[in-house]
């Protein structure tokens, strides 16, 4: 007699319910993809934010525009009111009044990881953001997306099924015997002026067995590629931020190998609070073994963020007070808080810095905005602080 209650789901059923998904994510990328269309940065600024970017008045932009060092933003046709400015408007202001905040030549770039090895934190908000924030304030910005389900590849303006070659627009290639001397080949760029991108797809999947079989034969080779790689790019770079997969394979660990600085998303919530723990014992078990391949590596800074936090929830509190207990010197004072905004923004395969209209007038958003900026100050701190060229500035500015 047949006991059975629920009959076994077999492959092919299991191959219907992937293509089912598959069409759900190709209607939505349909909608933000349209055939023909680019994404834009809409973003326009008035004379006083800009004013304020550039750190100049608003008087001296008006000069430089009467006496052609700068030119003059256009008109509505129909008005006859200025447009406002765009982005690349602010960094043209920035380089004729000497206000770009690039480091110095001889700083060494800040390469800077956000991992986690569990998914669902929050990661590739941070990186998308973080990246964005820098952009604004007018530093040279490269993503480099280690991740196979390609979010960030996605929110950057590339449909990672049909703009993404994996044997072309990856880091597939670059860790292949034989493959390019540089990253530069990969390097695509953006919609936001001053951010390039590495692009990734589910390619990057396979590549983690090809990678796994060879480790054994050839570690320093496949441990310290990608570390090889970034020094090739990182001249015309600030920030090189990398987005890495959220598992213990050999991409993140050769993520942890390239970078100079780590940011830790963690929910204060007990599982993915947890999580980090278990992530941070990993890592350093990983890092010492990982040391007798291809030498120790440092850190300018390691950082936990608390992300996805909801002061609502009582235990979100008491976990959140738990952490900066634990960690009195290893948190970011900003916290990423829950947003409906961030929520929003990423349905639509876009950031909560690109949003414009009504909706930015909003109290929510302007909360969540300062929530982001927060944090990127912070960041942004850590950052300079590795530049021996800020260094003066800091100490005049009290923040050295």
């Amino acid at each position: 007699m047949d006991t059975t209650v629920l009959p076994p789901v077999t492959l092919d059923e299991l191959a219907l319910l992937t293509r089912r998904a598959s069409t759900v994510i190709d209607r939505l990328r349909e909608r933000v993809f349209a055939p023909g269309t680019q994404k834009q940065l809409d973003l326009r600024f008035n004379v006083r934010t800009a004013a304020e970017m550039a750190g100049r008045t608003e008087k001296a932009i008006r000069d430089a525009e009467a006496d052609g060092r700068l030119p003059a933003p256009e008109k509505d046709d129909t008005t006859g009111r200025r447009n406002g400015y765009a982005l690349s408007d602010v960094n043209r202001m920035r380089e004729v009044f000497g206000t770009l905040p690039h480091r110095a030549a001889d700083d060494p770039p800040l390469v800077l990881a956000v991992q986690n090895f569990k998914g669902g934190v929050g990661k590739s908000t941070v990186v998308t953001h973080l990246a964005q924030y820098f952009a604004l304030k007018g530093y040279r910005v490269c993503v480099i997306d280690c991740d196979s389900q390609a979010s960030t590849t996605a929110i950057f303006g590339l449909n990672p099924d049909v703009d993404v070659d994996e044997e072309e627009d990856t880091l597939y290639p670059f860790f292949r015997h034989g493959g390019p001397k540089s990253l530069h080949y990969a390097l695509r760029a953006t919609y936001w002026p001053g951010i390039a991108v590495i692009p990734a797809n589910l390619g990057l999947y396979d590549a983690e067995y090809e990678f796994a079989a060879r480790m054994a034969r050839e570690p320093t080779f496949i441990l310290d590629r990608l570390r090889e790689g970034v020094e090739t790019i990182s001249d015309q770079f600030d920030i090189i931020i990398l987005d890495p997969p959220p598992a213990l394979g050999m991409l993140s660990l050769s993520v942890l190998r390239a970078a100079s600085a780590l940011i830790i998303p963690a929910p204060p919530n007990n599982i993915d609070f947890a999580s980090t723990a278990h992530f941070l014992k990993m890592m350093e078990a990983t890092l010492s073994e990982l040391s007798r391949h291809g030498g120790a590596r440092s850190y300018s800074f390691v950082k936990i963020l608390a992300s996805k936090m909801n002061d609502q929830k009582s235990a979100h509190v008491a976990i959140k007070r738990m952490m900066d207990a634990v960690f009195p010197q290893d948190m970011l004072q900003a916290v990423l808080k829950d947003s409906a905004e961030i929520d929003n923004a990423t349905a639509n395969l876009g950031t909560v810095y690109e949003m414009t209209g009504p909706g930015t007038r909003t109290e929510t958003h302007r909360r969540c905005r300062a929530y982001l900026d927060a944090v990127g100050r912070e960041v942004e701190l850590l950052a300079r602080k590795t530049w021996p060229s800020h260094h003066r500035a800091l100490r005049k500015e009290g923040l050295l």
